[in-house]
This record gives C-alpha cells, structure tokens and sequence, in this order.
C-alpha cells in the first residue's frame, strides 16, 4: 500500500532552466531579472538566484574527495571532528590551571593559554599545566613575541620531564611577526632568526604550529571575504619564501605554519571561504615541491611532499558584528558562524562569548559559547560527516568565485614584492580599511543590517553601566612606524548615538500621528520607530487620529519631542502641511516617506523625511544635535 502511494522522482518530468526562467519572468511582471533577483556580492562577483546541474559543468572542485590533494573537501577522510577551544587569559597560573581543569570536564578538547612573558619559567608551567594530560587535548599558547622561544624551550623541557610521547602532542605557539605590525604599526626583531629557532626549538613537536597567519585580525577590521583569504595566503606565503630563502625545507616551514581565521556571519560564503583557503594553500606549497621528510605513501608525481600541503585552520567567531545592545543576539550569530566553520571542516573553533564586546566574559557566557559548539557535535553530529556542502549547486560555484577573487589578489600581492612589501608599504592597511569604512556606511544605510542595533532595536533598552569595551594596547603602539587596520566593529557609530542618548538629561520621545490609509499609516509607524529607536528615543505608537488636529493635541499632551506624520503618500498632500502649521514648532516635524510631493513640502517650510533611501546614521545625529541639548 504505502508502495502505491510513494512518489518518486522519475514520476514527475524534467523541467529545464528555460521553463524556469519562463516562469521567474513571467512572475517578475516585467521587472529586470539582473537588476531583481541577481546578487552583486562585496567580493564583486554575482550570485544567482537558483542554480542547476549545468552550472557544475567544467568545475573541478567536485573531482575532489576528502583527506586527498588539493584537500578542498578536507583534509579528513573519515570523520569532520574539530577541536572545542576556549581561551584562557593566565592572570596567575593556579587559578588558570582550575579554570583549565574544570572547563576540560565541559566538553572542551582545546586551550589556548595567553601568559605573562615577565613570569616564564619552569616552575610557572608546571604549575599552568598541572594534572593537565597533554596527550588527550589540544594545549595553544600565546606570549609577548620576544619569548617565544623561551617559552617553546620551557613546554619541550616540561614535556619531556613528564615523559610524554612528543611526537603525538598537539598545539600550538602564536608567534606571528607580521600581525603586529599589521594591527600596532611595529615592526619589532628578526623574524628569520626567531622564526629558526622556534622552529629548532620545537623540533621535537611534529605536530606543534609555531608560525601563525592571524588573519582573524583581518576578518575583525572589517575586510571582505576574499580580502581575508587572499591577503592570508599572501601572508603565508612570506614565512615560506623568507624561511626557505633561509635554507630551510619547505615540508619543514610548512608543516609550521597555522592559518587563525575569523568566521563572518555570511554563511554560505564562509563554508565555500574554508574550501578554497585549503585549495589554493595545498597549491602554493606544492610549488616550493617540498621534500617528504619522512617515508609515507601521501606524495606526488614528483614525489613531493602532499602532507605538508595540508592547511591547518583555526577559526574564531568575528567581533566585527558583534553589538552592545540587543547582545543576545551576539549568541544569534556565533552560532551560525561556528556552524559555517563546522560544516567546511576546519580543525579548531572558538566561539566568541556574546558579552565579549562589553566586558570581561563571566562564567555564564563562556559556558553558552562552549554550550554552542558541543550542541554542533552531540546533537546535530556535524562532526560525523565529510564536507555535507560537496556537490551543492550553490557552494561549489561560489568557492570557485572566492578562490578566483581571493588568488587574484594574492598574485596582485606578489607582483608587488610579496606581503611583507605590501604592509610596510600600508597597501594591505589602506585596502582593508576602505572595506571597513564602506561596510559601516552599508550600516549606516541599512543595507548591511544589524539586528537590535540599526534594525529593530529593543526601545525599551538602556545600556546602563555597559560600555564598549575597546581594545587596550599598553605596548607604546602610539608611536606607529607603519599605518594599522582599524578595529572598529559595525555597530560602533550606532552604539555612540544611542549612549549619547542615554547619557542626556531628557531621552526625547517621538509621537506618531497615524492618520488616513490604514495599511500605510501602519507600516510607516512600524519603520518610524524602528528608526528613531535606533537612537533609543523613547517611541509612542498610535492606532489612529480622525484628524490632524487631534493627532497633534494628543503628542502636545504626551509631552512629545518629535511627531512624525504616518499616511500614504497621496494623502500627505491633504495632511502634512495641516499638521506642520497645528504643530506650530512645538516639537520637531517629521514626514515618514518620500512622497511625490516632496519639494512642496520643503517649500512650506517641512525639513526633515525618514525614508529607506536615507543615512539612518546621519539622520539621527542631526536630530541628536537638535534635541539633546
């Protein structure tokens, strides 16, 4: 019986994409098709609509298979498991290594510890890594970057003494020459020399990555997808050229090296960033034809070492759109994040705790951002299954579109004398932060939106003794050799008006007078206080007035600061001048709409429109100057 009723897809005939663009432009009612629905993505490439079979045609992304060359789909075979990570900032060893002890019993596999130099020492690690088994976790350290090597001496020495097998350890030491002066503007040691004897000084650790890509910091400035991935295989690039120009085997270098990237909430291109990032690395270090340094069947045609072509990534949930206000919606977008990131198969993930952005993390927060992780593995078991997103119509062609933007400026870097050239140059500072800059007036115009901070804000919320927590820097940065990103997260400028706001003696109140149509009037109260809101006025929705002059009455016995005029734009030719003289400069007048009329209006002596065409920013600082005074 249930035989008879299942409906395969044989039953049903094939429709081709002629058919369905028939459709889509019939429904279209005569609207441009590229115009409507086709997407110009911030990379500068398009984005269709829908996608088919045929747009596979001549990809050779999906004669890939996971764990093998270009490692596109991975660089697993058999299983998409990742390392859980939580940071650790040490303010004194014991009360880390409880921190460390407890939070290894949650669910975390990865720590990432960042110590005091001044403090290094035997004793100092002993007591960090207490009861700790090095062998079962992942252990990440991170220092000031002239101790390196001290502390790399100290964890080898420290290592031994507990006997472990060093060949199966697991880790890392965040030693990255070109971050600093990429986000500082210093330029500080002998990156060959340091980078030599880190890596002579982890020898012993096969598995431990000393030279770190951070191009987290780029992800968290603002750049552009392939901004981040192409800079970052430029960046790379340069510890292998220098390191190898140096004399040491390019299997060596590269088995070193650690990409540390940010994950931005733009889903499907951050899945198809992590498969290109893996594709277009396997490719730079087989052109240095690394030597194998061990026997091992995983190699070339020209014997060249494949394992050493394998990228290791750790990924990091953006601050970039991380708000102050409405923070819970920060858990909002971590999740997504991490999921992106989870899906690509990267090798280690750290969730950003939704509070970060404000103050100190606490207990609570650091157990939702593990909480968010182990919910992707126990109970979606996103770690049991290779690369899901392979053969996607959609994702397949967008990686190859990211590699392609991303590799065309990686080789626009290397034309240009390689990555280090380009930042004492400040080409790469001066790029990324263009993006930064066009992005928050993307929010400032609501064509990036930021949920519960440029789009329908929580009126009822005050920020209270939160304040932006900003990046403190007490290394003499302040005196910068060469230009730096800017780290200003998106909501920054939106956060500002509102604390100005707040911080006032009166938090003015905007009345709306809804009158005439009732679906226009509604609609445009809605997008009034979710605009105004956004400067945290205080807002007072109404379902209707019978006349203009009741309207105003009602907002002058409210004790409002604003009326905004909610209708359709006919009617406004009835209603807006009528409102603006009963109104007779009590309070500020506002229009809600672009009506046809407009210049009329202004010529009567109407000033001020809110409509979706406006700097929603800059609008409310302007009224911010007027009213808090």
């Amino acid at each position: 019986m249930a035989d008879s009723k299942e409906k395969l897809f044989s039953d049903f005939s094939p429709v081709s994409t002629e058919q369905w663009m028939e459709k889509v432009t019939a429904d279209l009612k005569g609207a441009d098709f590229e115009k409507k629905l086709v997407w110009r993505t911030n990379e500068g490439f398009k984005v269709k609509p829908f996608y088919r079979m045929e747009d596979l045609e001549g990809l050779k992304t999906t004669d890939a298979l996971p764990g093998e060359f270009p490692y596109l789909r991975g660089t697993k075979k058999n299983n998409n498991e990742w390392f859980v990570r939580q940071e650790i900032k040490v303010e004194s060893p014991e009360a880390a290594n409880a921190k460390a002890l407890d939070i290894l019993n949650k669910g975390v596999d990865s720590l990432s510890f960042h110590v005091k130099a001044k403090e290094l020492s035997a004793e100092y690690i002993e007591t960090l890594l207490k009861d700790i088994c090095a062998e079962c976790i992942e252990l990440n350290f991170s220092t000031c970057q002239g101790h390196v090597v001290e502390l790399a001496q100290l964890l080898v020495g420290y290592f031994q003494k507990k006997d472990y097998d060093l060949t199966k350890l697991q880790g890392s030491i965040n030693y990255d020459y070109f971050n600093k002066m990429l986000a500082k503007g210093k330029e500080k040691g002998d990156m060959v020399a340091t980078a030599k004897a880190l890596i002579e000084a982890t020898a012993m650790l096969p598995k431990y990555r000393v030279l770190n890509v951070n191009a987290l910091t780029l992800n968290n400035a603002g750049a552009y997808i392939y901004q981040e991935l192409g800079y970052a295989l430029a960046w790379g690039n340069e510890y292998m050229n220098q390191l190898t120009d140096a004399g040491l085997p390019a299997a060596l270098v590269a088995k070193k090296i650690k990409f540390n990237f940010g994950i931005s909430s733009n889903y499907f291109l951050e899945i198809a960033k992590f498969r290109a990032a893996r594709m277009l690395w396997a490719n730079i270090v087989a052109s240095y034809e690394p030597t194998c340094l061990r026997d091992c069947d995983n190699k070339g045609e020209n014997d060249e070492c494949r394992c050493a072509a394998k990228m290791k990534v750790h990924a990091e949930t953006s601050t970039f759109n991380m708000t102050l206000f409405d923070a819970h919606v920060n858990l909002l977008r971590t999740q997504t994040e991490a999921m992106s990131a989870a899906l690509a198969g990267v090798d280690s993930i750290t969730v950003t705790p939704f509070d970060k952005v404000y103050q100190n993390p606490d207990e609570f927060s650091e157990r939702l951002a593990r909480n968010q992780q182990l919910l992707l593995k126990e109970e979606s078991h996103l770690d049991k299954v290779v690369d899901p997103a392979a053969g996607s119509y959609y994702v397949e062609n967008l990686t190859v579109a990211i590699a392609q933007q991303a590799w065309d400026l990686f080789l626009e870097v290397e034309d240009k004398g390689g990555f280090y050239m380009a930042l004492t140059a400040g080409t790469v500072q001066a790029a990324v932060n263009a993006s930064c800059a066009a992005r928050h007036k993307a929010v400032a115009q609501r064509k990036e939106v930021l949920l519960g901070t440029n789009q329908f804000p929580n009126f009822s919320e005050k920020a209270g003794e939160k304040k932006p927590a900003d990046a403190d820097c007490s290394c003499g940065c302040e005196h910068k050799e060469i230009a730096t990103v800017k780290l200003q997260r998106a909501a920054s400028e939106f956060e500002a008006l509102r604390l100005e706001t707040e911080a006032a003696a009166k938090r003015p109140k905007a009345f709306m007078l809804t009158i005439g149509n009732l679906a226009m009037r509604q609609a445009r109260a809605q997008f009034s206080c979710n605009f105004l809101g956004c400067a945290g006025y205080e807002v007072v929705d109404n379902l209707g007035f019978e006349s203009v002059e009741a309207g105003v009455e009602a907002a002058m016995a409210a004790n409002a600061d604003i009326v905004v005029l909610c209708s359709s734009d006919d009617e406004y030719v009835e209603y807006a001048v009528p409102a603006f003289k009963a109104l007779n400069g009590r309070a500020m007048f506002i229009v809600a709409g672009a009506p046809a009329n407009m210049d009329e209006l202004k010529a009567a002596g109407i000033e001020n429109f809110i409509h979706v065409r406006v700097n929603v920013l800059e609008t409310l600082r302007e009224y911010n100057a007027k009213l808090l005074k």
